[in-house]
């Protein structure tokens, strides 16, 4: 999952309009955050092999938070008062403690293809929870229906059974990936109308590094830390961890924000339903994961959702 960021902009002026950027750069940053963030399900589920997710997550981000603050500040960005880190701290506790802390431990017993097919059903728990905040805005009939195919699509991969009536996904994970979605979905409507800095990207490194920090904190009082060794992390782990610190939180934020200024958010938002695709893809090439049919078919009513609800909102946000 990433940082929900909300960037108000047409995109960079000039005194004669709106200058279009290079094309081949605009694909260059599709293609980053349609692969990168496909390609960290992949990257936490190797990560974790031989890190304690929690730590490992909240290490993550705190880095990438830490590293990309220093950089905006360096270029000018004026220092964040009380009130800005007042909202990181919600947000980081919603988005990263909650929300990607939900998923990077319910990786530990469920395959990340699935993982990701279920993260694709955010978008409607966003509008669900925005219709239910107060003064929400009410969903259309169209809308609706996309919620109840969605909904229904998550359902068959929580509760399904396999071919010889075995639970697909444990349970408890299953719970604590669904309320990692809600989570989210609390913190991407919050951060809409929090205070932050006029600089997003300012706003995504504060939120990464509280959400990291809080992550870390949770990992230590759940006893993360009490077997683990780091002469016990394997290469492997550790050049996920640096690909999902440098490319997945640096690389990709830093593409996805330009994005939301110099393109429109429908064209951006096409990620989510292009990252569980390549979820799927890494996951069974490179792990081996068998994905059942009914999750296949869950998952494509769950896209099938997302399309039409993204494409039926009245909010571009």
């Amino acid at each position: 999952m990433s940082s929900s960021i909300t960037v108000e902009s047409s995109g960079p002026l000039s005194e004669s309009g709106p200058l279009r950027p290079p094309f081949g750069l605009v694909i260059a940053a599709f293609a980053a955050v349609y692969l990168i963030w496909g390609s960290t399900y992949l990257g936490m589920r190797l990560a974790i092999d031989s890190i304690p997710p929690l730590l490992m997550a909240g290490t993550r981000f705190m880095i990438a938070g830490a590293v990309l603050y220093l950089v905006m500040r360096l270029r000018g960005e004026a220092r964040p008062d009380f009130g800005h880190w007042k909202s990181s701290v919600i947000a980081g506790a919603l988005l990263l403690m909650g929300g990607n802390g939900g998923v990077v431990w319910a990786q530990m017993t469920v395959p990340s293809g699935v993982v990701a097919l279920v993260v694709a059903s955010v978008p409607l728990w966003i509008m669900l929870v925005d219709w239910l905040r107060p003064d929400g805005l009410r969903p259309t009939r169209r809308i609706l229906l996309g919620l109840i195919i969605g909904m229904t699509g998550v359902a068959v991969i929580v509760m399904g059974r396999g071919a010889l009536g075995q639970r697909m996904i444990d349970p408890f994970a299953a719970t604590v990936l669904v309320l990692g979605n809600i989570s989210w979905a609390c913190g991407s409507i919050y951060i809409r109308h929090a205070r932050k800095p006029a600089s997003a990207l300012l706003s995504v490194a504060m939120q990464m590094f509280c959400g990291g920090l809080l992550q870390f904190l949770l990992g230590l009082c759940l006893g993360e830390a009490q077997d683990f060794h780091f002469s016990a992390i394997t290469a492997t782990s550790a050049w996920a961890f640096v690909y999902l610190t440098l490319i997945g939180s640096l690389v990709g934020y830093t593409a996805y924000i330009w994005l939301l200024q110099v393109s429109t958010p429908a064209r951006v938002s096409t990620h989510a339903y292009v990252n569980p695709f390549v979820a799927v893809l890494l996951g069974w090439w490179v792990l081996n994961e068998a994905i059942p049919q009914s999750v296949i078919i869950a998952g494509a009513l769950i896209l099938f959702s997302v399309i039409l609800i993204t494409r039926s909102s009245r909010s571009p946000q």
